[in-house]
């Protein structure tokens, strides 16, 4: 057996399950969002897609700690008893003998905060926002090995199966990826003999000719810096901005070279949370690019839920990225 042909094929069916859940909370959300202490929204769906992931692993790998983004605590609160019986109806359509207790344990299964020499890391919905008004999405899921990604299952619910190709029956995909091993695309279609096509980066060299993936919130990035650094490399294609780990995806399979995740001037001291990045920035260096920080040292994930190492995040296909960080520091000077 492949090494981790077991973990591949639990994350992918794990993901599956939960972007069918969240597509079925989306297709009614009626104002079940609440607002974390960080005042981030958070949904029926990144519960019920936690749920659910976790206790696939759980039962695949009882060993596993996850380190995922939510708890359970705001879902006890009289307050939200109303989104808490929503999600014990979404996730009793995959599981339809679970009680609130149960769900809650599953939730609370992904709230381990310390490194491991083996682990998951969970972002049940990164880019919650980008769910909210319809647009695109990820639930991002990777296991974490002495430090290293080695398996990751990005799924897309709303990414199309090429980013100029748009019609509603290509929507939906998951990238899924083991280290050395290349990343695949595969549809998320109940097609059971839908075949997954092997991903590259783009061989793009001359950075001029490169195009960037940008955030399509722009708090979540310094876009000025960003702008920067292109100016300096001659870049002048318009950027692709979408919600989500998706940007990793779009450079994983050639249609952009370049995403930058970069500090923003009012909040320089900001941390990057490991589940925000594991899975995409695998998927985009087994199929052939590179990933570091702004200063180009690798992400280093033995810190817990923080890339405490690190200061933002640069993906690209590979052959521009030693002249992306110089431009990026060029900028600082």
């Amino acid at each position: 057996m492949p090494a981790y042909d077991r973990e591949r094929t639990v994350a992918f069916r794990a993901v599956q399950t939960a972007a069918e859940l969240c597509q079925s909370v989306r297709a009614d959300l009626d104002g079940d969002v609440m607002e974390k202490d960080d005042r981030t929204p958070v949904t029926v769906a990144d519960f019920g897609s936690q749920a659910v992931i976790c206790k696939a692993l759980r039962d695949a790998f009882p060993d596993d700690p996850v380190i995922g983004e939510e708890d359970s605590s705001a879902l006890r609160a009289d307050v939200n008893a109303d989104v808490r019986a929503h999600l014990l109806e979404e996730v009793r359509a995959h599981h339809p003998d679970v009680n609130p207790g149960l769900v809650f344990d599953w939730i609370d299964h992904g709230t381990d905060a310390g490194y491991s020499e083996r682990f998951w890391t969970l972002d049940p919905i990164d880019g919650t926002k980008g769910f909210v008004r319809g647009d695109q999405y990820a639930i991002a899921l990777a296991l974490i090995v002495d430090g290293r990604p080695q398996v990751a299952a990005l799924c897309c619910p709303h990414l199309p199966s090429a980013i100029d190709a748009d019609p509603p029956a290509s929507r939906g995909q998951a990238f899924l990826a083991v280290r050395g091993e290349g990343t695949v695309q595969q549809p998320l279609t109940p097609d059971t003999d839908a075949v997954p096509t092997p991903i590259q980066t783009s061989g793009t060299t001359d950075p001029s000719e490169s195009r960037f993936c940008e955030s399509f919130v722009s708090s979540h990035s310094s876009h000025d810096l960003a702008a920067q650094a292109g100016e300096r490399l001659g870049i002048t294609a318009d950027s692709i901005r979408i919600d989500s780990q998706a940007k990793y995806a779009i450079v994983a399979r050639g249609e952009a070279e370049i995403y930058l995740r970069l500090p923003r001037p009012d909040s320089p001291d900001y941390t990057e949370r490991i589940w925000d990045h594991a899975a995409g920035a695998l998927a985009v260096e087994a199929a052939g690019g590179t990933v570091t920080d702004m200063h180009g040292t690798p992400l280093d994930f033995t810190h817990g839920r923080l890339l405490e190492a690190n200061t933002g995040v640069v993906a690209t296909n590979g052959p521009v990225h030693d002249e992306v960080i110089e431009a990026l520091a060029a900028a600082q000077a």
